[in-house]
């Protein structure tokens, strides 16, 4: 099916370049890039980035600014398809499948796998419709009340809305917002969640429920998440994948590469990559 949006261009894979990094263990792959590398006009913007994210676990992307973090995410749901010049090589699959090819349907690839963005985003509509609405725009045929109730339950929202369900989600707190928009995520019934900076406009104790949500979600749902923050890296992600900036890179531009990609543990206190080390310590940043 042919897209609406801009498309980026794509490139065949050189498999031959990198091998992927796969953090030890035996968990089945969901997510999977090839020597990915993306364009931004004439800026490259990341370079033969390959990676795999297991299933059921949370996997956390941390770097220096400007290494591609935000823009390995958008990858994976095919987001800079929206981003005029985009362009791209090398392979992405989901779930084994090529998804980073022509021909993708990229609604029904943003359906299964989700994204809740660095500022709360809620519609201005109730909080019942802004849960209701990708359902129905969908073709949803169910109970949409008992939707409502189970994807805001699911997000640890219920009990604070549950009286005033017909109010604007504007009215909502920050950090009830959020987590307004991670119950409007999964009401399309996600297999995959991406989290860019989630947490970076809440304050302390929104950011905590924020961070249960996620580990309680993990049982049923993959998470990949960019945050600047270490502390929030270590304490919610199973898998940490360092980026880092290409010092090679002679044109002035900002090239991200991976630097390192182990469980989460193991790179804060063991990082095998002396870049990694810098940037966790703050050294560099």
């Amino acid at each position: 099916m042919s897209l609406s949006e801009p498309r980026l261009e794509q490139r065949p894979a050189d498999l031959s370049k990198a091998a992927p990094a796969s953090a030890p263990g035996l968990d089945p792959v969901v997510l999977s890039t090839r020597d990915l590398q993306v364009w931004y006009g004439s800026s490259l913007a990341l370079k033969q980035i390959s990676i795999d994210i297991p299933r059921n676990k949370i996997t956390a992307l941390i770097g220096p600014s400007g290494c591609g973090k935000s823009t390995l995410l958008r990858c994976f749901n095919r987001m800079n398809d929206l981003i005029n010049g985009a362009r791209m090589a090398g392979d992405i699959r989901f779930d084994g499948d090529l998804i980073s090819g022509p021909g993708i349907d990229a609604v029904s690839l943003r359906r299964r796998i989700g994204m809740v963005f660095q500022k709360p985003n809620p519609f201005p509509k109730s909080i019942y419709n802004n849960i209701a609405w990708g359902a129905r725009i969908n073709g949803y045929r169910g109970d949409m009340d008992e939707l409502v109730e189970r994807s805001l339950r699911r997000a640890a929202l219920w009990e604070e809305v549950k009286n005033k369900i017909h109010r604007s989600g504007m009215e909502l707190s920050g950090g009830q917002q959020q987590r307004l928009c991670i119950a409007r995520t999964l009401a399309v019934e996600p297999e995959v969640i991406l989290m860019d900076e989630p947490c970076s406009a809440l304050d302390p104790i929104s950011t905590a429920r924020v961070e249960d949500l996620m580990d309680d979600l993990k049982t049923d749902y993959t998470i990949v998440i960019v945050t600047h923050n270490m502390q929030q890296a270590r304490r919610v992600s199973d898998l940490t994948a360092c980026l880092m900036l290409d010092e090679t890179a002679v044109d002035g531009h900002r090239t991200g590469i991976l630097a390192e990609f182990s469980p989460t543990d193991l790179l804060f206190t063991n990082p095998k990559d002396k870049r990694t080390e810098a940037y966790i310590t703050g050294r560099i940043g």
